[in-house]
């Protein structure tokens, strides 16, 4: 045999093993009792004398060449058997659930309702939460003695001169007044704070959406406009609105807005208290005085305000009757957005 050709043929026979089994055949057919360096090393006795030495170095080499072959074939081999095993698959084997949070209901609500203000045009902007006295109200044309300025109607803070947590968004306005000048329309949500007993319908702390629009020639009728456009994306085109006159120190005139229930329809249920409508929001013409207040000339510009509760928007919605809901953090509610 030709020993040459044999390390060709097991070197190509090495290449084709991909298991342990597989290379303990191919260790048998060269170094088993009856392989093939068996067999080269019983053909010995059968080669003239003078060449018996040089075959045998040959053999030899050969057969230590093949155990060093075979080790690095088998160490090569438990190596891609770790890395297949830290890589594999078991389809098998049930997977592992991964939960995927979703938006709460307040925040997906407020993104929706900025998304509509957004398509008519409306910009949406931020207002702080610890706000001034001034802002809060005096800019807003609510007099010092309003019952709202009261100490147990509002949260103001100790060491703090005259700063209060606001009690609503307006005092975005009166911001967004002092360092823009109109033409602007504008959309605030943010968080509030009252000193309310909570119940399922109180908070202390509740979430608005403050709106404001100011130009040349804004009437009544773009303010009605506007909020029929709003409630009809929100509670969708079959409802009715009305508007029903109110007062609001910072809007003349006022008007809270009504939709038709959407749970009966405007018949009267439970929902509605057998009145077939349900109040989403106040709204009014911006008063002059607050105009005054920030530097606008009101003989030449116009504009109207309104603000919402988010919590009461969702509850009206989602079908929610109790405010806390939003705050308790049960999955098991939340899990329903």
């Amino acid at each position: 045999m030709d020993i040459d050709s044999l390390q060709a043929q097991v070197k190509n026979d090495l290449e084709k093993v991909s298991s342990p089994e597989a290379l303990e055949e191919v260790r048998v057919k060269y170094l088993g009792r009856k392989g093939v360096v068996a067999e080269l090393t019983g053909s010995i006795p059968g080669i003239p004398v003078q060449e018996r030495g040089e075959f045998g170095r040959k053999v030899n080499a050969f057969k230590s060449g093949l155990h060093e072959l075979f080790a690095k074939k088998e160490e090569s081999l438990k190596d891609g058997e770790a890395l297949r095993g830290e890589n594999i698959i078991d389809i098998g084997m049930p997977g592992i659930a991964q939960q995927v949070g979703t938006l709460h209901p307040l925040t997906r609500i407020t993104d929706e309702i900025c998304s509509v203000f957004s398509r008519m045009g409306f910009s949406v902007a931020e207002g702080p939460e610890v706000e001034t006295e001034y802002n809060n109200f005096t800019g807003l044309n609510i007099p010092l003695e309003h019952p709202s300025r009261e100490a147990f109607d509002t949260f103001y803070l100790k060491d703090y001169d005259k700063k209060l947590l606001r009690s609503h968004t307006s005092p975005a306005q009166v911001r967004i007044m002092q360092e823009k000048k109109p033409p602007l329309a504008v959309v605030v949500p943010g968080r509030v704070y009252r000193p309310d007993a909570v119940d399922a319908s109180h908070s202390f702390m509740f979430h608005q959406i403050e709106g404001l629009m100011v130009g040349e020639g804004i009437k009544f009728s773009d303010l009605k406009g506007v909020l029929e456009t709003f409630a009809k994306a929100i509670f969708g085109e079959g409802i009715k609105m009305r508007f029903r006159p109110h007062f609001f120190p910072f809007t003349e005139p006022s008007a809270e807005v009504d939709i038709s229930c959407i749970i009966c329809g405007g018949k009267g249920c439970s929902v509605c208290g057998r009145k077939g409508w349900l109040e989403i929001l106040g709204s009014g013409m911006v008063h002059p005085n607050v105009f005054k207040h920030v530097a606008i000339d009101a003989d030449k510009y116009s504009g109207f305000a309104f603000g919402m509760g988010v919590e009461r928007i969702a509850m009206l919605k989602y079908g929610i009757n109790d405010i806390r809901l939003f705050f308790e953090n049960d999955l098991r509610f939340l899990r329903q957005f």
